[in-house]
């Protein structure tokens, strides 16, 4: 059996060619922690993060000075009984946060580098219950400086040109009247059938205000609201979940199988939005997935559509990847060097081994990225 001889880590920063913005804050720039594990037959997994707008190095440091020195010298296949040694390891330093994604990367990286060993894509590894491709939407409509609601509608437009039948804009920035004029050009821009994702990034702090913006919302037939208050809100997104017929999506940050049971016992999110590379890697994600199944909830995972293409094949109740078709927002397509093929608002699935791609080390290099050997 394959054991894990070393552990690589690096951070690179890579800024965004324009300033973009969400309905709280601003980003001009996003940092990724990458890691690569090697076996001691060769193979090499990897994993990665978002780790924010800045201090990525935190995640960094827990894979470095805490986690990484507890896989060296382990049998790579024996992911579970790994996942939990990181987990007790980090109880006190965090079980969500930078702490865990640093958990993430690392257990998708074995999961990678197991399913490499056998010569299998990832997703037909993990037991794919898709063929051929998943059904992908078009992640867009962010605010950026002189941005028109003309502008937003000939860009929703050119996602649905492209096949795509369910695209998803940015909310929650003016106000209610505004925001709810802007949705009806963006409705009538993709036309009836096409779904509407809405993302609040966090919006609002209290129910009436929700409401206010959710009564103008509704004539828009938005498929989705996205994350309408605070993460740790649950409260509220469950009273949210009661007062509109909009389904509540939400779970992009959370950390852990405990937090989503939280919010499928008080019906706060009709749909989970759990991101493999925040919540405790594929060994959680498949927890989640199943505990999602018997609730009868659907996934549609928020991110990093190169990994979340094989999470959707492989659970048969996830629904959608959420797609960018371009380098602008989710620049860590910049990192690596193979894109994924996306034809008629459906991704292919990989038939590469693993994940279906490496890093591009020069695109490394030109971020800042320095790897580094962890656990030595």
């Amino acid at each position: 059996m394959p054991r894990i001889a070393s552990v690589s880590f690096a951070v690179c920063r890579v800024p965004l060619d324009k300033v973009t913005s969400f309905s709280t804050r601003t980003v001009s720039a996003r940092e990724y922690c990458l890691v690569k594990v090697t076996s001691d037959d060769g193979i090499e997994g990897i994993g990665f993060c978002y780790g924010g707008h800045r201090a990525a190095r935190i995640v960094a440091v827990a894979v470095e000075d805490l986690l990484a020195p507890l896989l060296i010298g382990e049998e790579s296949l024996e992911v579970e009984r790994l996942w939990e040694t990181m987990y007790r390891a980090a109880l006190l330093h965090g079980r969500a946060g930078s702490v865990m994604r640093a958990i993430s990367i690392l257990d998708n990286a074995l999961w990678d580098l197991n399913a490499r060993s056998v010569g299998l894509p990832l997703h037909h590894y993990l037991g794919s219950a898709a063929n051929g491709s998943v059904a992908a939407y078009a992640s867009g409509g962010y605010y950026v400086e002189g941005k028109t609601n003309e502008d937003l509608a000939t860009e929703l437009a050119g996602y649905v040109a492209d096949g795509f039948d369910a695209v998803k804009v940015k909310v929650g920035q003016g106000d209610p009247r505004a925001e709810g004029e802007r949705l009806r050009i963006a409705r009538e821009a993709i036309g009836p059938d096409v779904l509407l994702m809405l993302d609040a990034n966090n919006a609002w702090d209290d129910l009436p205000t929700a409401l206010a913006y959710m009564r103008e919302f509704e004539p828009s037939n938005p498929y989705w609201i996205e994350e309408p208050f605070s993460p740790d809100d649950i409260d509220n997104h469950a009273r949210l979940a009661t007062l509109t017929p909009v389904p509540v999506a939400t779970g992009e940050i959370e950390a852990g199988r405990w937090r989503f049971k939280e919010l499928m016992e008080k019906e706060a999110a009709q749909i989970l939005q759990v991101d493999a590379c925040v919540c405790g890697g594929i060994s959680e994600f498949r927890r989640i997935a199943a505990t999602a199944a018997s609730y009868g909830l659907t996934l549609s995972p928020h991110w990093f559509h190169d990994l979340h293409v094989h999470l959707v094949a492989a659970f048969p109740n996830a629904r959608y990847v959420e797609f960018f078709p371009d380098d602008q927002v989710l620049n860590f397509r910049r990192l690596v060097g193979t894109q994924l093929e996306c034809r008629k608002g459906r991704l292919a699935l990989p038939t590469q081994p693993g994940i279906g791609f490496d890093f591009d080390e020069q695109a490394v290099r030109k971020y800042d990225g320095v790897w580094a050997k962890a656990g030595v």
